[in-house]
């Protein structure tokens, strides 16, 4: 456990394959986790389904890269059981101003219903957590998150655990050292998640990646 939690310090255990939780929203301790199986979502592998498909093209959501990062990170932690507490939030922030957070947001009326957050290092993307308040806002800031990840040079995904929902999108588990050598290749390289700004859904709706019905 540690008591003393830096942007530094968080990118470090990133680079080795750890990453922090609390164990509720009012803990004062934070603790490294190192899932002996691990979640990753493959950018070539993301079940685009028909339906979201359609939900991307109707046009009653908007979608952004960074507009709101601390309203992504609130609605994250906003549900009865969060391991997300204050210093968690706090240098997630931190991290977002220095560049190594970024965000994806989903809008409906000008109100944010939904969007993912990650910590990007090399060719990876470790993400953090999701929201969603209307049907299908997460799927659509996944969606809309693996194009701009394969469009800037990520190689990896990583999701840390496997939900149901996360596996119905595409995403695996993989044994850690499994996991460890895909780190290690995707920190070799490069890439930079671009600019903040709207995303245009309807180019999303268009990528060619695995479809479903």
């Amino acid at each position: 456990m540690t008591r003393v939690l830096t942007p530094d310090l968080l990118l470090h255990a990133y680079r080795q394959g750890l990453f922090p939780m609390a164990e509720t929203r009012d803990a004062t301790e934070v603790f490294w986790v190192q899932p002996r199986m691990r979640g990753v979502l493959p950018l070539d592998g993301f079940h685009l389904s028909r339906s979201l498909r359609r939900t991307l093209r109707r046009g009653h959501l908007t979608a952004s890269a960074d507009r709101d990062f601390a309203g992504v990170v609130r609605g994250c932690a906003d549900r009865p059981e969060t391991w997300i507490n204050d210093e968690i939030f706090a240098v997630y922030l931190a991290l977002h101003a220095q560049g190594d957070a970024h965000s994806i947001e989903v809008w409906q009326d000008d109100r944010l219903v939904g969007g993912v957050y990650g910590v990007t290092i090399g060719g990876a993307f470790f993400g953090e957590s999701m929201f969603s308040t209307v049907t299908d806002a997460s799927k659509v800031a996944l969606a809309c998150a693996v194009r701009r990840l394969i469009e800037r040079g990520y190689r990896l995904f990583d999701t840390q655990f496997i939900t149901p929902h996360l596996a119905s999108l595409g995403a695996e588990e993989i044994p850690r050292s499994r996991y460890e050598r895909r780190l290690v290749a995707a920190l070799s390289i490069t890439a930079d998640f671009g600019p903040a700004g709207p995303i245009a859904l309807d180019q999303v709706a268009a990528q060619r990646i695995t479809q479903t019905s």
